[in-house]
């Protein structure tokens, strides 16, 4: 009975508690709806103010650019008008100008109606003058004309004469004078040393007993030195020296700087000779190759083929009656810019020929010829501009000149070459130049004496007042002066200088 009714009031106590919570549930359900509505409401309140702000702010957008295109549209339409009324000016001005155009073209036609009616008039009064003339002078016309023309022609060819006659001695004292200030100033802007030719180098030695050292036992030392150089040792009596000797410069530089490496290193036998002469044969190499390069950066050449450039450089070891090939080359580019300056012609093709000039004689104890024939086909092989294989081929007149570069060339290189102190002879050759030169003078009748001077510059020679006259003197020289170009080579020219004179002498006693 007590479980019945506990069971009862258990389930009692379910059911009302059940039906507070479903009271309090609905309460607050309730409560939530309201505030949701309340939300709702607010959003919709903002929403419509946004809404009405945003339509404001719309209008007056469309307001401000509606008065922006109304601007617009009146300040177009007020550049229209003003091009319209530019353009109908324009058009007046163009009907004016046509009018006047039009009025001018009448007068001109007018003027020429009335220059041709004069013209016809003047060609009748020429030909009735011509009929008159003709009957005057009992000629024709053509024959008139001929006797006229051939008195005109022998006036005007006496008048040109002249002309040409004071035009020549100008053009020939001027030219003289410009050249002379051309050359002066060349050769004194661009003198050099001169170095001396030899085919001998001297190597000095520390003592005596380095020459028993350089010969080795039984001379292997030597032979391995001659053999792997192609240089004659020499080794002699000179005290403390010993003598190289060779045709080739560049072998014999070779060997000298080999030599001078050997002596100061003290180990001399046949593999080290040999390391030593193939450390000096790369050393010249690169010599070459860096003075063939400074070369054309000194004259601002450029585009120049590598082995040109390398054959350049082997110029240094080259000499030619005592003067350097190198040098002179450099001194006959120089000259050569600054005669082409003073012409106003490209300086720079006249330093490339100049400095190209002689590249033959870097190589013509290889090949056989000409220095200039081989240069030139050297440099043609190499990728050289004709004009400038024309200055190396056409410098010593060995083919006919074409252009002004290759005289440019030409006389850079005869006053570098013939310059005082350029150039150097053997004293052989250079005794035996001066005895010729005095042999060729007085072959001549009537020569008393011949005195070659100046170091074989000039000539002067003494004729004899009883066999010749005044009138002869200039002719002799003449002679003499084609004589010594026929017979003679020389750099430079020598100059003929011929007196003649009576000498009377008395005694007072």
């Amino acid at each position: 009975m007590q479980f019945v009714l506990a069971l009862v009031f258990f389930m009692l106590g379910s059911g009302l508690a059940y039906a507070g919570l479903k009271v309090w549930d609905n309460s607050r359900i309730n409560g939530t709806k309201t505030q949701i509505s309340n939300m709702l409401k607010e959003a919709e309140d903002n929403a419509e103010k946004v809404r009405q702000s945003k339509v404001a702010e719309a209008r007056e957008e469309v307001n401000r650019l509606r008065q922006e295109a109304q601007k617009d549209i009146k300040d177009r339409r007020n550049e229209i008008q003003r091009t319209e009324r530019k353009l109908e000016q324009k058009e007046d001005n163009l009907d004016k100008k046509i009018d006047r155009v039009t009025r001018k073209e009448d007068e001109l036609r007018s003027k020429n109606e009335e220059l041709e009616k004069r013209r016809n008039a003047l060609e009748e009064t020429i030909q009735q003058q011509e009929v008159k003339l003709q009957e005057i002078a009992e000629m024709t016309r053509d024959e008139a004309q001929d006797m006229l023309l051939r008195k005109t022609e022998a006036d005007a060819k006496h008048m040109l004469g002249l002309k040409l006659k004071d035009l020549e001695e100008r053009t020939q004292m001027e030219a003289n004078r410009r050249a002379r200030d051309i050359i002066l100033g060349a050769m004194q802007r661009c003198a050099v040393e001169s170095a001396g030719e030899s085919s001998i180098s001297v190597v000095p030695l520390p003592s005596e007993e380095m020459k028993g050292r350089i010969i080795g036992r039984e001379g292997r030392n030597i032979r391995a030195f001659e053999s792997l150089t192609g240089v004659d040792l020499i080794i002699d009596d000179t005290p403390e020296a010993v003598t190289l000797s060779s045709f080739d410069p560049i072998r014999r530089e070779i060997a000298r700087r080999a030599m001078e490496r050997l002596v100061t290193d003290g180990r001399i036998h046949p593999a080290r000779i040999e390391e030593l002469i193939e450390r000096a044969a790369r050393d010249i190499d690169e010599e070459m190759i860096t003075e063939g390069e400074n070369a054309i950066l000194e004259m601002g050449i450029k585009n120049m083929n590598n082995e040109l450039v390398r054959t350049i450089g082997q110029l240094k070891f080259r000499f030619s009656y005592g003067q350097n090939v190198l040098a002179h080359s450099i001194e006959v580019a120089q000259i050569a810019g600054i005669i082409a300056a003073e012409l106003g012609v490209d300086e720079e093709t006249a330093r490339r020929g100049g400095l190209l000039h002689d590249i033959g004689k870097a190589i013509d104890h290889q090949i056989e010829g000409p220095h200039a024939a081989i240069g030139a086909e050297l440099a043609k092989r190499l990728g050289e501009r004709p004009e400038i294989v024309s200055c190396i081929a056409c410098h010593h007149d060995m083919l006919e000149v074409n252009s002004v570069y290759e005289v440019i060339v030409a006389v850079a290189d005869a006053i570098s070459a013939a310059r005082p102190g350029a150039r150097r002879e053997s004293i052989d050759a250079y005794i035996k130049r001066l005895e010729k030169l005095e042999e060729i003078a007085q072959e001549f009748d009537g020569v008393n004496r011949a005195y070659a001077i100046q170091a074989g510059r000039e000539i002067r020679v003494i004729l004899n007042a009883g066999k010749t006259d005044d009138g002869a003197v200039h002719k002799l020289a003449f002679d003499i002066a084609k004589k010594i170009e026929g017979e003679l080579k020389y750099p430079g020219q020598i100059k003929v200088n011929v007196s003649r004179e009576t000498r009377a002498t008395e005694f007072a006693k």
